[in-house]
């Protein structure tokens, strides 16, 4: 069913997803939920409840997912939500799943309106109801599906409708990982694709991965490249700070957008307030894409304030380009 095309950079996840709870680094209470959750539903030889995840992009919620299919030993489809336009692909989803399988609903906050009421039902009582026919032979024909367990991934939570969040039983958001956690992560990665790094390779690698495990892996995926030609295929502080430098990432991870964003609101608008759109159109990106990209990273770190008003430059941004905040 499933025709994705598979590119490298998606087979390199692959390559590096956990399949188990066990090889899942950090998240350790949200980890220790769902264990918790998926033994209990096991043993009474029941479905797993739903289930929403949500958080920033490139956390583990698409592993988790698969995680969570594994250890309930049943079979998993992935979807995203703007894929399902109709009740009709949604309705050929739900019909096709046997008992206790998970349907996986990335980005569920971006599904139709109309599509989502149809899950309600079917979350609810394992019902949907399709209409035939139309206009006066039009009639409704309700039809039963096999129990199943839906899994929402959301990066912008509070998009999702009140009914439909109030519909999963199990509700997590994963959070941003600290450097000694994605340490352990990038030297499980680096063990996987059988290059060498030390101690202080991995940490230099994680500390600019912007908290982030997929991004620290496609650090170690550079910094495997870079060493592989000038270090003889083994990751030092030395070799990763220098192919990260080649990648414009400095040691505080911010990257070229970052630095550029920070510039323009400090150096045009006086360290701001200033509306996204205006920032926008001066650093020539899409709004969207500071908003949910570079923007939490930012405001996480102490550089970028968001008020009513509009995004303000913080003392801190200030420090980092060696200036001094004006007084407001």
């Amino acid at each position: 069913m499933n025709n994705e095309i598979i590119t490298p950079d998606k087979e390199f996840e692959q390559k590096l997803r956990p399949s188990r709870f066990a090889d899942f680094t950090g998240q350790d209470k949200i980890r220790e939920r769902l264990e918790l959750f998926v033994q209990a539903a096991r043993e009474r030889n029941d479905v797993l409840d739903h289930v929403l995840l949500s958080g920033p992009p490139g956390l583990g919620k698409t592993t988790l997912s698969y995680i969570l299919a594994d250890a309930m030993d049943v079979n998993i489809k992935c979807t995203s939500g703007p894929v399902i336009d109709k009740p009709a692909d949604l309705a050929g989803l739900l019909t096709s799943l046997e008992r206790g399988d998970v349907l996986f609903i990335d980005e569920i906050h971006r599904m139709q309106r109309s599509v989502e009421e149809y899950l309600y039902s079917a979350m609810e009582d394992f019902v949907i109801d399709i209409v035939i026919d139309q206009g006066p032979n039009a009639r409704s024909v309700r039809l039963n599906i096999q129990p199943f367990t839906l899994i929402g991934a959301t990066t912008r939570s509070g998009m999702l409708s009140a009914p439909m969040r109030s519909r999963f039983g199990l509700v997590n958001r994963l959070d941003y990982y600290e450097a000694p956690t994605l340490s352990r992560i990038v030297k499980r990665s680096a063990s996987i694709l059988n290059v060498e790094i030390d101690e202080a390779g991995a940490l230099e690698i994680a500390s600019r991965s912007r908290g982030t495990p997929r991004i620290a892996n496609n650090l170690l995926r550079r910094a495997r490249d870079y060493a592989q030609v000038k270090a003889d295929n083994r990751i030092t502080r030395e070799i990763a700070d220098r192919a990260l430098d080649l990648l414009d990432i400095d040691g505080d991870g911010l990257e070229e957008m970052d630095k550029r964003i920070l510039t323009c609101l400090i150096e045009k608008f006086s360290g701001g307030p200033v509306g996204i759109n205006s920032l926008s159109v001066s650093v020539g990106e899409e709004a969207d894409t500071i908003e949910e990209v570079y923007e939490p990273y930012l405001i996480q770190e102490g550089y970028l304030q968001r008020t009513p008003q509009g995004r303000i430059a913080t003392a801190r941004a200030y420090a980092k380009f060696g200036l001094v905040p004006p007084e407001r």
